[in-house]
């Protein structure tokens, strides 16, 4: 069982990819509404060692000479994984010693106005920030950002890793019906974009309770909508996860293990990481399946979203 590593999980944009998670959960420099793990807490930009390096390498070297090779290898997990101070140094590791396999980085990419984080993500294949807003108010109301945190420089740091980045950028955003769809907030959005000039600019949405309650999904009615409007030819709407139970890396023993867990009592995405000792984004593997097959159902409670075995 590895610490840092999680995975390989079935990607909608990168296929099998194996999860390197740098910071512990739940560190970032936004506390997002729509999180599916729940509240950020701890809110900073600060950046530093939060996870040993060392250990990590070793997680990687044991991995890649005891499994098949993954379709990416992705920074990514329950935080920001640019807060590592030594995010570049292990993408440097990669690329000298694992020389075939991609590098991905999902980031909110708030802290690339920081050339240092620019220059540690140079040697990337794909780099997939997000952008939900491009107005200070509507950046706030979604993001929720550590407090000197602005759009202007925001989106400023999107625009100068694009000049010096040769990979590829997949601009996320994500809707939230009543927050970021109306017109002034959509034609923001669009200038942004007409500045940042990713490769693809991917419409998101829920599939899952986020931080706080009573915000609800796009329908993809909505989300095509919104894609007539802006008439950019690189914008696609996300899809749904592949069907995660026909994957190599799907076990059934974990899927007893939650059902199991679960029946005892509801339980919090991260009561079920804790107690089956799995990542959270391992853990989202199952519980899609589940929900999906109507198994099992989620509740938002004061201390957060818990899921309980479907009665019906």
């Amino acid at each position: 069982m590895y610490k840092y590593l999680f995975g390989p999980v079935p990607s909608r944009r990168l296929g099998m990819s194996l999860g390197v998670d740098l910071v512990p959960h739940k560190v970032c420099s936004l506390n997002c509404i729509y999180c599916e793990c729940g509240s950020t807490t701890k809110l900073t930009i600060d950046r530093k060692e939060y996870v040993p390096y060392n250990i990590v390498i070793k997680e990687l070297e044991h991995y890649i000479e005891n499994n098949p090779a993954p379709d990416y290898i992705t920074f990514s997990g329950s935080g920001e994984p640019t807060l590592n101070s030594r995010i570049g140094d292990i993408i440097q590791f990669i690329k000298r010693n694992i020389h075939s396999i991609p590098i991905a980085v999902l980031t909110n990419g708030t802290l690339l106005y920081q050339q240092q984080v620019r220059k540690e993500l140079l040697d990337t294949n794909v780099v997939l920030p997000s952008l939900d807003a491009a107005s200070d108010l509507t950046f706030l109301k979604i993001n929720r950002p550590f407090y000197n945190l602005k759009i202007d420089q925001y989106i400023q740091g999107l625009v100068d890793f694009r000049t010096e980045f040769k990979g590829k950028i997949w601009l996320e955003v994500f809707i939230i019906p009543g927050y970021n769809d109306n017109k002034n907030d959509l034609d923001l959005l669009k200038n942004a974009f007409e500045r940042i000039n990713p490769d693809s600019i991917q419409l998101n949405t829920l599939d899952r309770p986020g931080a706080v309650s009573k915000i609800r999904s796009a329908s993809y009615d909505k989300l095509q909508n919104i894609v007539n409007y802006w008439q950019i030819e690189n914008v696609e709407i996300v899809a749904k996860s592949p069907v995660r139970k026909g994957i190599k890396s799907y076990r059934e023993d974990y899927e007893s293990a939650i059902l199991e867990t679960i029946q005892r009592r509801p339980c919090t995405l991260a009561d079920l990481s804790k107690m089956l000792g799995l990542h959270i984004n391992e853990i989202n593997k199952y519980l899609d399946v589940l929900e999906s097959s109507g198994q099992i159902e989620s509740v938002r409670q004061n201390r957060g979203v818990f899921y309980k075995v479907n009665q019906k």
